[in-house]
């Protein structure tokens, strides 16, 4: 019955995709014109306040890779990435009826001017204000990028010993393991940590964000390898409800930023695979020796490939167009 209940969460979301606009141009930068303070600016998301306990995030068109904005962005990516992230909200949430997320609606606050609704509609989301935990809660379910490099030398993965003899992407043949890393502030780099030192970082919250993590990651992926999709990594946020002091899962969920996706049918043990989240993008910044550069603006064929990616991986996932 789970996963009934996950595909009709799919199923709306495909209708919701009807409501994206066609826009030539991609929005990188955000102005509400004065209705709503800015809080702070991310590599994707603007946020602003709405009151003492609630925030609006609006993801932007802007993309970045190995910690670096490109000085262009993908258009509609933004509206993209918050109807997945609200989709998969509501999914987890059937899955594991105990967990809280940070998520309230799409509807915009009414501070918000007409002029500015349509292009802020289905990019943005009213959020609970939460004390956000310092700690990028990744799930690896197979060997690759920066695991596996660090695998080949030392036979560790942030620093966990893991079975030898492993090839390049395969499957932990213990399951996915839990490899957390730090969230450093933009224009820095996060920094990959053993679980021991998350503990000593999350105090009484790390067993909760380490279990919690794991579980998130097993029910989509079991849910996204029957449509064709494999979920080789992802990360997660999470923060505290300061009343409550329940952990809650936060940020964006399950999206091509937040993950690695690779199509099911191509998939090889022994080398690296085809990709459809922003792999694409950092392979071509890798080859034409840009990568972690400043300054760098996309091609429009990579803008447009990019783009493709993203589309192609919720079309196989939700099944519609």
């Amino acid at each position: 019955m789970t996963h009934l209940r996950i595909a009709s969460f799919f199923s709306s979301f495909v209708s919701s995709l009807n409501c994206i606009p066609t826009m030539s141009q991609a929005l990188t930068t955000t102005d509400l014109q004065g209705a709503l303070p800015l809080v702070a600016r991310g590599k994707v998301r603007d946020l602003y306040e709405i009151d003492d306990k609630t925030l609006l995030f609006v993801a932007t068109d802007r993309i970045s890779a190995y910690d670096v904005i490109m000085e262009n962005g993908i258009p509609n990516k933004g509206v993209l990435l918050t109807l997945c992230t609200r989709t998969w909200f509501n999914a987890l949430k059937e899955a594991v009826p105990s967990l809280r997320t940070h998520f309230i609606t799409l509807d915009l606050p009414p501070q918000i001017p007409e002029s500015l609704r349509p292009v802020l509609q289905n990019r943005s989301m009213q959020v609970r204000k939460l004390r956000i935990l310092p700690i990028e809660a990744i799930v690896r379910g197979y060997i690759t990028g920066s695991a596996w490099n660090e695998y080949k030398k030392s036979g560790t993965v942030h620093g966990i010993k893991v079975a030898p003899g492993l090839q390049e992407s395969q499957a932990f043949p213990d399951g996915p393991i839990y490899t957390p890393s730090t969230k450093a502030e933009q224009g820095e780099h996060d920094e990959n940590i053993h679980p021991d030192q998350a503990a000593a970082i999350l105090g009484e919250y790390a067993s909760t964000v380490e279990s919690l993590a794991v579980q998130l990651y097993k029910v989509a992926h079991e849910y996204a390898l029957k449509r064709g999709v494999i979920i080789a990594d992802t990360k997660f946020e999470f923060g505290v409800d300061e009343e409550t002091n329940e952990v809650v899962l936060a940020d964006e969920v399950l999206t091509p930023d937040s993950s690695r996706f690779w199509p099911k049918d191509s998939y090889a043990v022994g080398r690296g695979q085809s990709s459809f989240d922003k792999q694409f993008l950092r392979d071509w910044l890798v080859a034409e020796g840009l990568k972690g550069k400043d300054g760098v603006r996309m091609t429009e064929e990579i803008q447009q490939k990019t783009a493709e990616k993203y589309k192609e991986a919720w079309e196989k996932i939700t099944g519609g167009k």
